[in-house]
Formats: structure tokens, C-alpha cells, sequence
């Protein structure tokens, strides 16, 4: 019996190349840029309990809804909103875009009132101060190790 048997040499397997590898995923997908808009995720639920407040907030503040169809790399099974169902929503997000000189005032007007908070507290913390006991030692120390020179 075993004398019927072709070697193990002549027998070839057909390489078959690998089309594409495996990645992880992205927890968001990155639409195509959009020549004068940013993207950006708002929520529209949270563990299933939807969010009207911040959905009409962010609306409110300029930023529209994308359409489905207008960004087909983006693979989005089944809708989870019915309110948005022609939109991108995964997981109680929405994606929104809007024009970016709007996105670039609202970060201006954001930073501004960072900073005059920042300058609020240090001007109320520095109240305090007393030259016989200073908030802050604006004195350098180094400290060397070793021979020193």
C-alpha cells in the first residue's frame, strides 16, 4: 500500500498571497477631508438614553449633520437613530461638520475665557500675598552631583 503513495517532494501547494492583513479597527472612523469644513462627533445618546440638549446645542452652535451618502468610506451598518437615520451615528455619536473659520472663532472665544479665567484666579490667589511670606519663591536652586564643578 504505502508503495502507491507520491513523495512529499513532488507535491506542491499553490501560495496563495495575503490580499490585505488584519487591523484594529478605529473606535471612530476619519472621513475624508472636506476642502473648508472640519468634523467633529457630537453626542446624540448615551447608554441608549438620548441627549436632545447637546445635540441642539452643538446645532444651535453651527455644526450640520453629515450625510451618509456623501461619505460612503465610512461603513455604517443599520441606523441606531430614527431622528438621523440618513446621517452617520455609531455608538450615540453623530458626525458633524462645520465651516472652519466658525470652528476657529469658537476655539478663539473658548481660549479667551480660559484665559481670564486663569488670570481671575491668579489675581484672587495673589490677593493674598504678603512680602513678609511670599506665595511663590521666584529663587533658582541647583543641586549637583557628584564632583560638582
Amino acid at each position: 500500500m504505502a508503495e502507491n503513495r507520491t513523495p512529499r517532494e513532488i507535491q506542491t501547494r499553490e501560495k496563495t498571497e495575503r490580499t490585505k492583513s488584519w487591523q484594529r479597527p478605529e473606535v471612530l472612523p476619519t472621513p475624508n477631508p472636506e476642502p473648508g469644513y472640519k468634523f467633529h462627533w457630537v453626542r446624540i445618546s448615551t447608554r441608549g438614553d438620548a441627549d436632545p440638549m447637546n445635540v441642539s446645542g452643538k446645532l444651535r452652535e453651527g455644526w450640520e449633520p453629515v450625510k451618509a451618502s456623501d461619505h460612503p468610506e465610512i461603513f455604517v451598518v443599520g441606523g441606531e437613530s430614527d431622528r438621523f437615520k440618513d446621517n452617520i451615528v455609531i455608538g450615540g455619536l453623530l458626525l458633524c461638520k462645520a465651516p472652519i473659520e466658525m470652528v476657529d472663532e469658537r476655539n478663539g472665544y473658548y481660549q479667551q475665557q480660559a484665559e481670564a479665567q486663569i488670570h481671575s484666579v491668579d489675581n484672587n490667589f495673589m490677593r493674598e500675598n504678603d512680602p513678609r511670606m511670599p506665595l511663590f519663591n521666584e529663587r533658582k536652586t541647583k543641586v549637583s552631583f557628584g564632583r560638582g564643578s
